[in-house]
């Protein structure tokens, strides 16, 4: 018989549902359902802007930040062009491709789970359009440090858009993360993307945003679909600005959920290196696919790459006990059993 799914943490999400005060825009937002959004987000696009202190000019918004990466491949790529990012990352970059009628050019990971930016450089051709990094990586959870991004960027031909994913920065600790809106002026092939999903508890509700230069936005924005982003979206979204004190304490709490997964899991005999996501990354040669069955007779839903790794969303504290409870006690049993 299937065991039920008790923890859902294979998708990254937050642990936590929207805020009260936002719920509240949310239902006001509503009860005006039968009301066309705005034709374009201007409002929320200059509520981004003004938050990230850019001109608005500087900020596209997309259905999730999923929805802005394709918006951005479709005004820079044609049939034939190359996408070139790290293998393993997120499985939406292969996807967005070849939506657009691209190849893609999958560089591996080094050993020790960082994007192989050297490898990366390599692989860039006359026919690369787009290049990704992805920052806190997906799923392994390491970083580009401020120093090996702006080493990059600076060896990257102008005629190749370097798409920034940091979907997950808003977790990361790291003295050594890049300031990358900074760095926009001086590299205007650069695409910094970021979303709600994930910090912000609104994953349902699509709503990501990218950072570049006004020529480059302009170019993304008329890929833009007309009435993309809905209202209660933008409710939520506008809310969650104005309750961000609320938010980080949020962050911080699954942060600190996260060192302590990690650090009991290494405790236990797990390799668990540095992350800087809202999860763990277990690789092999630890008994991953051992591992994955002991989750999920826990009721526990994890990312499962067979013969790769385990990613763990950092959920609850109840959650978080039950993957110790599953991982320490396979360890145990492994341990006893070559005693």
């Amino acid at each position: 018989m299937d065991v039920p799914v008790l923890h859902r943490l294979a998708l990254n999400e937050s642990p936590y549902p929207p805020l009260p005060t936002v719920r509240a825009a949310m239902r006001q937002a509503v009860a005006q359902a039968h009301r066309y959004p705005q034709f374009r987000p201007d409002d929320l696009t200059e509520t981004i802007a003004a938050w990230c202190g850019v001109p608005s000019e500087q900020v596209a918004v997309g259905s999730g930040s999923v929805g802005v990466a394709l918006q951005l491949l479709r005004a820079v790529v044609r049939p034939g062009d190359t996408v070139a990012y790290a293998w393993r990352t997120f499985d939406a970059y292969p996807l967005l491709a070849s939506m657009v009628g691209a190849r893609s050019a999958p560089v591996p990971l080094a050993p020790d789970g960082h994007q192989d930016l050297d490898a990366l450089l390599a692989a860039v051709d006359d026919r690369t359009r787009v290049v990704v990094l992805c920052s806190p990586h997906n799923p392994t959870g390491s970083l580009v440090t401020a120093d090996a991004l702006s080493a990059f960027l600076r060896q990257v031909p102008h005629r190749t858009t370097v798409l920034l994913d940091e979907a997950y920065v808003e977790f990361a600790r790291d003295t050594h993360l890049p300031d990358a809106p900074s760095l926009l002026d001086a590299h205007p092939n650069l695409l910094v993307l970021r979303t709600f999903s994930k910090a912000y508890g609104l994953a349902a509700l699509r709503v990501g945003y990218g950072l570049g230069s006004p020529g480059l936005v302009e170019r993304i924005r008329r890929q833009q679909l007309p009435f993309g982003i809905n209202a209660v979206a933008t409710a939520a979204v506008k809310a969650s600005l104005r309750a961000e004190s609320e938010l980080r304490l949020r962050v911080d709490s699954v942060v600190s959920e996260r060192e302590r997964l990690g650090g009991e899991l290494a405790a236990a005999g797990w390799c668990v290196r540095p992350g800087h996501a809202n999860s763990v990354w277990l690789a092999a040669p630890d008994p991953v696919d051992e591992g994955a069955a002991a989750l999920a007779d826990a009721g526990v839903q994890a990312r499962h790459f067979p013969g790769e790794g385990i990613r763990l969303t950092v959920g609850n504290r109840e959650a978080n006990d039950a993957v110790l409870t599953a991982l320490v006690g396979l360890r145990a049993r492994r341990s006893a059993s070559r005693a």
